[in-house]
């Protein structure tokens, strides 16, 4: 099941046509945040401002594990940390 706020890039692409045709400004950024934690609150705000709309883009778990941050990463599979992202 895809979390709440989560799409595809065919369906981004759709949403935000319109949004560009209307001259909207649209920040884009992307991360891995495995607990998040209040910089990470700071970081989304801080870009949301930069713009009309935020799109933001989230890690796999192979991508999280590639980065080579620790052993036991992502400590949130990609859908839990998609709903946490999604409801801030």
């Amino acid at each position: 099941m895809k979390p709440l706020g989560a799409v595809t890039v065919e369906e981004l692409t759709a949403l935000l046509e319109p949004l560009r045709a209307a001259g909207k400004k649209i920040v884009f950024t992307n991360g891995c945040f495995d607990l998040i934690h209040p910089g990470h609150v700071t970081y989304l705000a801080e870009a949301r401002k930069l713009g009309d709309l935020l799109v933001v883009g989230l890690n796999t778990d192979d991508s999280v594990k590639r980065q080579g941050k620790s052993d036991g990463r992502p400590v949130m599979h990609e859908n839990e940390r998609a709903t946490v992202l999604s409801a801030l």
